[in-house]
């Protein structure tokens, strides 16, 4: 069985501030992310998915549509682990030179990563992930994750409204904003792109 101690944030709750707020973290990590651990293993309880890694959950459970919430929310765990470990306060590491080279310049792979997080309808996650030999900018909606599409992912914003409605009410841009210049954990990226 799956605990939130499981997945840590690498940060106090008030670290973030002021571009996330701490009450925004507390409902997001310890009740968002608490709801769907819990709701897993409730779902997985008394089955082959109860003895595996959370990533074999996901892999063995994606489009089996009688397995659809067990995937959901073990995606979600997934997801939000890798959205909190993506940011750091007061991050100083540069974007890695792979990223420049791949879109041109930091300002041009910030503003196709801004494109195509405020055009999510909806609840989703922007992700950079390695396609092959390529770096590409992807959407996801709700609970699917680059994993299961033989993709590596190497950063993600989660744009549901959960993640940022409290400090920035209907103003998703700001969001954006504010992650990509100040909270991107750089070291954390560079490290999935060595991976």
């Amino acid at each position: 069985m799956f605990t939130l101690a499981q997945f840590p944030l690498p940060y106090a709750t008030d670290a973030l501030a002021p571009y996330i707020s701490a009450e925004t973290i507390e409902t997001h990590h310890g009740k968002h992310v608490a709801g769907y651990i819990d709701n897993l293993n409730k779902l997985i309880a008394n089955t082959p998915y109860e003895s595996v890694s959370l990533m074999d959950i996901i892999q063995e459970s994606a489009g089996k549509s009688d397995e659809q919430k067990i995937f959901n929310n073990a995606a979600q765990v997934y997801n939000h682990d890798f959205f909190f470990h993506g940011m750091c306060p007061k991050c100083t590491a540069e974007i890695p030179d792979e990223i420049i080279e791949q879109f041109g310049s930091a300002e041009n792979f910030k503003k196709q990563f801004k494109d195509a997080a405020t055009s999510v309808f909806g609840s989703g996650y922007t992700w950079l992930v390695r396609d092959g030999d390529v770096l590409r900018i992807i959407n996801t909606m709700n609970a699917d994750t680059p994993i299961v599409h033989n993709m590596k992912p190497i950063l993600n914003l989660d744009v549901w409204e959960h993640a940022y409605y409290l400090d920035y009410k209907n103003k998703r841009a700001n969001f954006i904003d504010a992650f990509l210049d100040n909270l991107v954990n750089w070291n954390f990226v560079a490290e999935n792109l060595k991976q």
